[in-house]
């Protein structure tokens, strides 16, 4: 699934988009904003693959917000003058949708974007070690993200979400596969295909689940749990 955001300062041209986005089976709409700055911080923290961006806004215009990120999307820009087709084309655009956008265009344009997109390897981001802690780039950023700090680790399809203790959440595009090989094995355990856990932070396990808050619980499935439950065993008071 490509994860896409619209960006447009005319409210019926961003619904018009939104509705597009939610009826493209391929494409998940992960924000809709209505102006750069706004999209700016979404992206800050969030994975994207795709924006749908109006070139014709206040305060920061598309073209300069694209210009603007170091690793930018795949782009499709929309705007109702024409002239900016160059331009757009410069700062390396999948497509550029003109006003008013039919369907047909739009599901053309975003075909065009699902095969530059798959077409693309995905890179890994390196992971750097340190001796209690991890670098780690998420979107444009390279996070420290310290061991003591991580509750929980989430898979999230080609993402992994990082949940730390009073810290916003940390995303990058990685597969739990290389997360897991990245963290010490005497700290960090996968208890499920989605999860990898800090075992430093569990506190109560309950029918198979561990629980770090109310609302919180994180299964055991049966492909681990003869591994949680061997760490269980050498640390229970008999």
């Amino acid at each position: 699934m490509i994860r896409a955001i619209t960006i447009d300062d005319e409210p019926l041209a961003l619904r018009q988009m939104e509705e597009y986005v939610k009826t493209t089976p391929f494409l998940q709409l992960a924000g809709s904003f209505d102006n750069a700055l706004d999209a700016l911080a979404f992206l800050q923290e969030e994975a994207v693959n795709l924006m749908f961006v109006d070139i014709n806004m206040p305060d920061l215009n598309g073209m300069e917000f694209v210009k603007s990120l170091s690793d930018p999307p795949a782009v499709i820009f929309t705007t109702a003058y024409s002239e900016y087709a160059v331009e757009g084309f410069r700062v390396d655009a999948v497509d550029y949708l003109l006003k008013p956008i039919s369907r047909v265009d739009f599901l053309k344009a975003a075909e065009k974007a699902r095969t530059r997109i798959l077409q693309s390897p995905a890179e890994e981001p390196t992971v750097k070690h340190g001796e209690d802690h991890l670098f780690i780039k998420s979107e444009y950023r390279i996070v420290r993200v310290n061991y003591s700090d991580i509750r929980y680790i989430e898979g999230m399809r080609e993402y992994v979400r990082i949940h730390q203790e009073n810290k916003p959440p940390v995303m990058a595009l990685m597969s739990m596969k290389k997360m897991e090989e990245a963290l010490p094995k005497d700290s960090f355990m996968r208890v499920h295909r989605s999860f990898i856990v800090n075992l430093n932070k569990i506190d109560t396990i309950e029918r198979q689940r561990i629980i770090f808050d109310e609302d919180i619980y994180i299964p055991v499935s049966d492909q681990y749990k003869d591994a949680f439950q061997a760490f269980l065993d050498e640390r229970f008071l008999k």
